[in-house]
């Protein structure tokens, strides 16, 4: 199980990859608002969904994909960890 450390490291790679090309990778911390301030459109979302999923061999619910758990890194990092968790 990768450590939360790894787990930031990959889904920043991730945002920087995919939502947020050729900017400053340290312009985005743990507490960017990603969903909140437009960066994550519901398309995006759902991109991001199933990269998690695949990526991390989790399953996330629609209902789970809002701005409660994706509007930062830091929040998508815990329900991570509660998806991976006994």
């Amino acid at each position: 199980m990768a450590t939360p450390s790894e787990l930031e490291a990959r889904i920043r790679s991730y945002v920087l990859a995919e939502v947020l090309p050729g900017e400053d990778p340290s312009q985005l911390t743990s507490t960017t608002p990603l969903v909140s301030s437009g960066l994550l459109d519901s398309i995006a979302t759902l991109n991001f969904v199933s990269f998690l999923e695949k990526e991390l061999d989790i399953s996330i619910e629609a209902h789970e994909a809002g701005v409660d758990n994706f509007d930062t890194i830091e929040r998508i990092i815990r329900l991570v960890q509660s998806k991976r968790s006994p």
